[in-house]
């Protein structure tokens, strides 16, 4: 069956992966256009791409992360534009800020009734459609994420590109907050894909330990291995991504020879991370 591939799909997944735009075409040819399939295909091609990530994205905008004055409670909103031109634009970024300030206030449960919300004497939705007709471009909210801990510290990285929670297992205080701002810089930078283990979706792991063993018998070092040993390795590469793609085994950024679990411990022996959002623009 022929499969038309369009400009745009082939781009799609060129953002997604890095891997470059030839290979990203070829990719999706083999795959018959299914995108799962394309990234496996091009990591099985040796191409360093990236993991299936949770990210919620949009073409342009800007993301807004705010916890309350109390510190156990934070929101994530992404305002969406079409243009990067707005999403710089000052009274953009303000109009984006005001939303933000209305969601940490009245903590809707999600995008409908934030967006019921009042505002400036109509609601937010109302003022969502003013900033379309006065900018001329489509302008929504894309996103909307929340998280209550002990201590919740918000994070906003690269110019409103990303924006990062992180609930803290401890009452507030210094320490914590600071150890929860560079946790927050290490989600912004390294996107991990869950907390730990057991975070991981089930499929995702399935997923890879069907690559490593498609890896494995492609390699002609494994060929004619005892079952035993190719079992060992296929979980030495299990735990490799593992400890790559979830928070606490990932090496902490500023000090790689330690993992963040450890960090948090050496800042307080029962300190943790709860839970974690992370929210990025294009």
């Amino acid at each position: 069956m022929s499969v038309n591939i369009t400009a745009a799909d082939v781009n799609k997944l060129r953002q997604q992966t890095g891997a470059g735009m030839m290979d990203c075409r070829k990719a999706l040819v083999e795959s018959e256009g299914d995108f799962e399939k394309a990234i496996d295909y091009l990591r099985l091609k040796g191409q360093k791409v990236a993991a299936n990530r949770s990210d919620r994205e949009a073409k342009e905008g800007v993301v807004i992360a705010r916890s309350n004055p109390d510190g156990n409670f934070g929101i994530i909103v992404q305002i969406s534009s079409e243009t990067d031109f707005v999403s710089k634009n000052e009274e953009f970024i303000q109009f984006a800020n005001d939303i933000a300030s209305i969601a940490e206030q009245n903590m809707p449960t999600d995008i409908a009734a934030l967006k019921a919300l009042p505002m400036g004497g109509a609601t937010v939705a109302d003022k969502l459609l003013e900033m379309v007709a006065k900018i001329g471009e489509k302008i929504d909210i894309t996103t909307y994420e929340q998280v209550s801990a002990d201590t919740v510290v918000a994070y906003i990285h690269g110019n409103y590109r990303i924006g990062v929670l992180v609930g803290m297992n401890n009452a507030k205080g210094d320490h914590v907050n600071a150890a929860g701002k560079d946790v927050a810089m290490q989600i912004a930078a390294m996107n991990p894909l869950g907390l730990n283990h057991d975070s991981i979706e089930p499929h995702v792991v399935e997923r890879e330990r069907a690559l490593v063993m498609e890896q494995m018998s492609n390699d002609p070092k494994m060929a004619g291995k005892p079952q035993e040993m190719l079992a060992k390795v296929a979980e030495g590469k299990l735990n490799a991504f593992f400890k790559e793609n979830t928070l606490m085994a990932q090496p902490f950024v500023k000090d790689g020879g330690m993992s963040v679990e450890a960090y948090l411990k050496s800042v307080d022996g029962k300190l943790g991370v709860t839970e974690f959002r992370r929210v990025a623009v294009g």
